[in-house]
């Protein structure tokens, strides 16, 4: 049974896919910030890499002007997801709770969703695909849940209803 957990462990691991990994000489050019802002809110959000090569999305949320949301995007090559089940992101958060985002085409009005809370510690986040549900401006819509072959955008997104300083750590997102 030992044996077993060894190879699926091992197959697991060659079996990854990355998305994107942070280091200190990382091109993070085609990630954007999003915020409220674009619908007349005030809530600021930052991203770029730290001393350390992590990603760092952190700022401030505001509830000004029916503000309440800041998000960072990445935009990539369309990304063939067929044989995958799940993606596995691994990131220090400040105990809050965000929403990792997917999109199967980037002109796509709605993305599918999933929310985690981190814990204040490094953690490794693991979302299966097709448990991500369809939205569109904070409403879930009535279509299936995520099943397309592809994806060509991702994000995180804070938005909890309330003013809040946040600062999310991201070193790495990959495919399985």
């Amino acid at each position: 049974m030992k044996l077993l957990a060894i190879i699926l462990t091992i197959f697991t691991i060659t079996m990854s896919t990355p998305i994107f990994t942070f280091s200190k000489n990382a091109n993070i050019s085609n990630w954007r910030i999003v915020d409220d802002v674009v619908m007349g809110g005030k809530s600021n959000g930052t991203f770029s890499l730290n001393n350390d090569g992590y990603g760092e999305f952190s700022g401030k949320i505001s509830l000004e002007n029916n503000g309440g949301f800041s998000s960072v995007r990445y935009s990539m090559a369309t990304l063939n997801v067929s044989e995958a089940s799940k993606i596995t992101i691994k990131l220090k958060g400040d105990g809050k709770t965000y929403q990792f985002r997917i999109k199967a085409n980037s002109k796509d009005r709605h993305s599918y969703i999933k929310p985690f809370t981190t814990n204040g510690e490094w953690q490794t986040i693991n979302i299966d695909l097709n448990t991500m549900y369809p939205a569109f401006r904070g409403k879930t819509l009535d279509i299936p849940n995520f099943d397309k072959a592809s994806i060509e955008e991702l994000a995180f997104l804070i938005g909890n209803k309330k003013e809040e300083h946040f600062k999310l750590l991201i070193e790495s997102i990959s495919l399985q």
